[in-house]
């Protein structure tokens, strides 16, 4: 895919960075070759391959999904200052 300089001032007014007239060449082609890797990479025929979590063959250890802590939901509620159908109520701060 091929830049040009409007390109580039574009993409940099998008980022919200401040690129001097002298630099845009430069960014130019970086942007470019970035550009071109990427078609590269699309080319790439990936059908076969199998879709990775990880780089390495990772197993993560797991655990039950069971609570550890008793339920304290009624003791919290019982010293709240105000409670309403099990919900906390707090003054209002914007209006």
């Amino acid at each position: 895919m091929s830049l040009n300089l409007a390109d580039v001032k574009r993409i940099a007014t998008l980022a919200r960075i401040a690129v001097e007239e002298c630099e845009m060449p430069g960014y130019l082609q970086q942007l470019s070759n970035i550009l071109d890797l990427a078609e590269e990479m699309q080319a790439v025929d990936t059908t076969a391959i199998e879709p990775m979590a990880h780089a390495q063959d990772v197993v993560l250890r797991l655990r039950d999904d069971a609570a550890t802590e008793p339920d304290r939901h009624a003791a919290f509620q019982a010293i709240a200052p105000q409670v309403e159908a099990d919900l906390y109520l707090v003054p209002k701060v914007i209006e």
